[in-house]
């Protein structure tokens, strides 16, 4: 059984048991905590939400936090000797899928 779901504005599928890195979420590591903006259910019986499915939720554990790879933004404007470099990285929280009730 696998559902999509919706957390930070992107979506995920996934399945019981994934490891999935999202957007950082204020929970401490070993937390639980519950998805309940399932947009669809697949597996036997195929289930999509409009747009999120009444009573369904994703049960998942964070396990971690840390930061993505570095990322440069460069700007250059030609033959005006003008220049920006700037780097960013995320932070990100890695959450273990324990359970799906749909």
């Amino acid at each position: 059984m696998y559902a999509v779901i919706e957390t930070s504005g992107r979506q995920y599928k996934v399945s019981e048991g994934d490891l999935i890195t999202v957007d950082s979420l204020d929970q401490e590591v070993g937390a639980k905590i519950s998805l309940d903006r399932v947009l669809m259910t697949g597996g036997d019986e195929v289930k999509v939400g409009q747009p999120y499915l009444d009573g369904a939720n994703v049960e998942a554990e964070v396990t971690a936090h840390g930061r993505g790879p570095k990322l440069v933004i460069f700007k250059l404007r030609r033959r005006q000797n003008s220049r920006r470099k700037r780097g960013f990285r995320s932070s990100l929280t890695t959450l273990r899928i324990a359970k799906i009730n749909a």
